[in-house]
């Protein structure tokens, strides 16, 4: 993925204060042709550089009000296997590959306890999953954000010694 410049910065802190403007508008927000902002912003999504639009979507909203995480000790020539398996289970929302003890972390949700113990049963039926910890998610105290880290980039927030 490339690294993006001060403008394709501003243009994504321009989308995250309104995802639903225009080219235009953000053309003249921005101060730029119309074209180049069509240009960077086919680019960017080419690229890879934005998330699809489903990560917008709270689970709460569609009954999941129960959140964990798992971590999951794998054998590790199954590795692969494991994360088509997990893949497959509606209720993971994402898996990351580790280093250290745990082998993967997975994100999931559940209607209730119940649920949640469902989930985790299936997930140690996947063939190569050695042990699993589940850890409730009690409360979220920084959504996901990328603001700040744009406004770095587009140089409108400076580093600090302690960056």
């Amino acid at each position: 993925m490339p690294a993006l410049d001060a403008t394709d910065a501003r243009l994504l802190l321009a989308l995250s204060e309104d995802p639903r403007a225009t080219v235009l508008a953000l053309s003249q927000q921005l101060g730029l042709a119309r074209n180049t902002v069509q240009a960077r912003l086919a680019r960017l999504e080419s690229n890879g550089v934005l998330d699809p639009f489903e990560r917008r979507v709270r689970p709460e909203a569609l009954g999941y009000r129960l959140g964990a995480y798992v971590t999951v000790q794998v054998v590790q020539r199954s590795l692969a296997d494991v994360g088509e398996a997990l893949a497959a289970i509606p209720e993971v929302l994402e898996v990351i590959g580790l280093s250290g003890v745990a082998d993967l972390l997975v994100q999931v949700v559940a209607v209730d306890a119940d649920d949640l113990w469902r989930i985790t049963e299936q997930v140690l039926a996947i063939p190569g999953v050695q042990r699993t910890d589940t850890n409730l998610a009690l409360r979220r105290f920084v959504d996901h954000r990328m603001t700040p880290l744009l406004e770095r980039a587009a140089g409108s927030l400076p580093v600090t010694d302690a960056d």
